[in-house]
């Protein structure tokens, strides 16, 4: 097996609302896509957009459902002012402020936002560790 996640679908209350966060507010570059989903692509990888009751009925399970979801998704990048402007760019864009960036634990520096439905969002400098473009 090659390891690898291809697609991360975040279920959404409001596609509109959503598409214009991640496609206007972040500058994800959308694809064309059927109306009821939107996805965008990453380097390497999709982030897919797909209502929350649709979502949840695919799975199979229950959409009710509130609180820490358990996960988080994070963004790295290669300087701590790259972290502020991207913090910055996802504020307003009308992300929440979650922990403002700053000098972490572990040697890094991040912070966290939430999109318009919750999910989390860290944006990092780990001056350790980078996945990313250069990788190949």
């Amino acid at each position: 097996m090659k390891p690898r996640i291809s697609m991360i679908t975040l279920a959404v209350r409001d596609m509109a609302e959503s598409v214009r966060f991640y496609e206007q507010g972040l500058g994800l570059p959308r694809m064309n896509s059927d109306p009821n989903v939107a996805f965008f692509r990453l380097n390497g990888s999709w982030l897919g957009l797909y209502g929350r009751e649709a979502l949840a009925e695919d799975v199979g399970i229950p959409a009710a459902g509130n609180g820490f979801s358990g996960f988080t998704l994070a963004h790295n990048l290669e300087s701590e002012d790259e972290v502020d402007a991207m913090m910055a760019q996802a504020l307003e864009a009308g992300a929440r402020l979650v922990k403002p960036a700053q000098k972490v634990f572990w040697g890094g520096y991040s912070g966290y936002f939430s999109d318009p439905d919750g999910h989390l969002w860290e944006v990092a400098h780990n001056p350790h560790f980078w996945i990313g473009p250069r990788d190949g």
